[in-house]
């Protein structure tokens, strides 16, 4: 993974970019950093190219990667598939080289379309003075990018330095949406003193060819600039297939009562079940090679070094004990070997008693338990100490059961607490940062709880004493995507109660497609700053496209009851892999899990845009 910058200037002033960005930069990859500047003479533009390397694969190779004919690399990428990468082989010289043999622009989208894995890039391709950049199918590398009119200056980076104070300066920045790649023709822009981008969509849906740009594209343009579809009639090709609309006839199921058994007993009489018993393996066989891919591909190995000693992990899990990160968890314990540790981040936010439930407590002397939220997370358990959120609880009971499958393991549960005043402290000099763009509550609370997970400092437990301990694994691994593609959230319970399968295809066909603007670039952001990796084996293409190839009733069955119906084939899957009751904990959101939600305003729209996120 790498932090990557490109300023473009059509100016024959020398280019002069903000150094607040650097810093920024340089924590996404502390492994190397390295400046190049080119330019064309006639006409004139001049293009800063900045890199910071988080080493991951392969030898150290330094960015920008810079070819034998003048050709220029920035990449922050993995690549898992489509092409051949060997053991000991860095990706990003790997794909310098193949784009170096390509000719025209249906050649770069070739090679493109076989890369499976996230990735982020910008090329300049000196033959015909060409800049290229953009991001992969789902978004899973943050790109954003900002003209400047008075500096005639296009900026293309992977994080951002929100400015203080109020002005156009605070919305100037944009992420590049994930619609396709996009390339300007250095030569034409610089004559008319103005930036076209030339778009080369993804083939969507196979639905042919596209026309004009996306409305979502069109919004996003810089101020300044304009987008155009290229002339070609090109297109990428999709690395998933598209989303299964059938409609079921009728499903002659077995009606459920809530009371007549458990929930995990009914898990346990449907597996039973040949057919679903098979369809539950093929999940399992697609998801666990998802999970290989991005556990095994790590330094010492790819280097031939020894691997990491007994106390250090290489591989973490963002883990608050529902299923999604408990099926993470399970999977990853398949493919690292089992002297080396795995760590477990669960973040909890310090509980805030209410001042009238302080008052009445020390009228009475008795102290009165946290009450249960509101906002349909679920009930919150009794608690007996400031940091005992569902998320700690659910947390705890989720490292017994992964105890319990292997205990030659050493699972690192690294309790990460965090109070309001760090919290306030971090966000104003961090993540307001990181987050920006965007600038809702939702954003800033999962940005600010997915930072503190992220960075892993907190204490585990050692024959029953505390002892601090700071996670050093260079890859993390997050369960995002599960929900979206399996009718995990209750607005799809909601739109299959008013609309049935239709209107619930319709909801996660909209949750795929949306899902690069509203989660994947902000993640990627907060979880590169610490110098670590995000990875979202949910998200894999292979996987996307095993569940698009589902019909809707295979993935959820609504008339179910909360904790069973959403997400049913993966509380099959975790059944199947010897978890317990992790597999029919209702759905919490983390905002809820760890109480960041609880922590300061009460009375906010997800929505709403954050005034905590404003900077001084």
């Amino acid at each position: 993974m790498c932090g990557i910058f490109c300023l473009l200037s059509l100016s024959p002033t020398r280019c002069v970019w903000d150094k607040t960005l650097h810093e920024h930069l340089r924590r996404r990859g502390p492994d190397l950093s390295q400046d190049l500047t080119v330019g064309g003479t006639d006409p004139c533009y001049q293009c800063l190219f900045s890199a910071h390397v988080l080493h991951l694969r392969g030898l150290l190779t330094p960015q920008p990667v810079r070819d034998d004919t003048g050709n220029v690399l920035l990449w922050n990428g993995e690549i898992f598939g489509g092409l051949p990468v060997m053991p000991g082989e860095n990706d990003t010289a790997v794909l310098s080289e193949r784009l170096s043999s390509c000719d025209g622009p249906s050649e770069i989208l070739s090679v493109l379309s076989a890369i499976r894995g996230p990735w982020g890039f910008v090329y300049y391709q000196k033959a015909g003075d060409y800049l290229w950049f953009g991001r992969d199918f789902l978004g899973r590398r943050s790109l954003l990018w900002k003209f400047d009119a008075e500096a005639n200056a296009l900026t293309l980076t992977s994080v951002a330095a929100r400015r203080s104070g109020p002005g156009p300066a605070q919305s100037a920045w944009r992420e590049v949406p994930a619609a396709g790649v996009y390339r300007i023709d250095l030569k034409a822009v610089t004559q008319a003193g103005s930036v076209t981008f030339e778009l080369y969509p993804w083939a969507r849906g196979g639905s042919g060819l596209v026309s004009s740009c996306s409305p979502t594209v069109l919004e996003s343009v810089p101020s300044g600039c304009t987008a155009v579809m290229n002339q070609s009639g090109l297109a990428l090709a999709s690395p998933v297939r598209p989303l299964n609309t059938s409609i079921p006839k009728s499903l002659n199921e077995e009606e459920i009562h809530p009371n007549s058994h458990s929930h995990v007993e009914h898990l346990e009489r449907l597996l039973a079940s040949q057919e679903k018993n098979d369809a539950v393996n093929r999940l399992i066989g697609v998801l666990s090679e998802a999970v290989r891919r991005r556990v095994q591909s790590l330094p010492f190995e790819a280097l031939d070094n020894s691997p990491p000693s007994n106390e250090v992990a290489g591989v973490a899990i963002l883990f608050s004990g529902g299923i999604d990160s408990m099926i993470l968890a399970a999977l990853a314990d398949r493919h690292i070997p089992a002297h080396q540790p795995i760590d477990l981040l669960n973040v909890a936010f310090k509980l805030q008693v209410p001042k009238k439930q302080k008052e009445s407590a020390k009228k009475s002397g008795k102290p009165k338990n946290k009450p249960t939220d509101s906002q349909s997370d679920g009930d919150d358990p009794q608690t007996s100490g400031p940091f005992d959120v569902p998320d700690r609880f659910t947390g705890k009971a989720g490292l017994k059961e992964l105890q319990d499958l292997n205990p030659e393991r050493r699972w690192n549960f690294v309790e990460i607490n965090v109070t309001k005043e760090e919290l306030q402290k971090i966000r104003q000099e961090r993540i307001c940062h990181l987050v920006h763009p965007l600038d809702t509550v939702l954003d800033d609370s999962i940005g600010c709880a997915v930072w503190f997970a992220a960075r892993g400092t907190g204490f585990i437990m050692e024959d029953g004493d505390q002892r601090p301990f700071t996670s050093s694994a260079k890859v993390v691994l997050t369960g995002i995507g599960a929900d979206e593609q399996l009718a995990g959230y209750s607005r799809h319970r909601v739109r299959f109660t008013m609309s049935g399968h239709e209107g619930l295809i319709q909801e996660l066909e909209m949750e795929l497609d949306r899902i690069p603007s509203r989660n994947l670039g902000r993640d990627d952001r907060v979880i590169g700053d610490h110098g670590k990796e995000a990875r979202f084996p949910y998200l894999d293409e292979d996987v996307v496209s095993h569940l698009n190839s589902l019909p809707v009733w295979e993935k959820a069955d609504l008339s179910l009851p909360r904790g069973l119906g959403e997400k049913l084939l993966l509380r099959l899957t975790a059944t199947q892999l010897g978890l317990g009751q992790s597999a029919v904990l209702p759905k919490r959101a983390m905002q809820f899990g760890s109480r960041i939600a609880k922590m300061e305003a009460h009375h906010e729209k997800a929505s709403d845009q954050c005034t905590r996120l404003l900077t001084e």
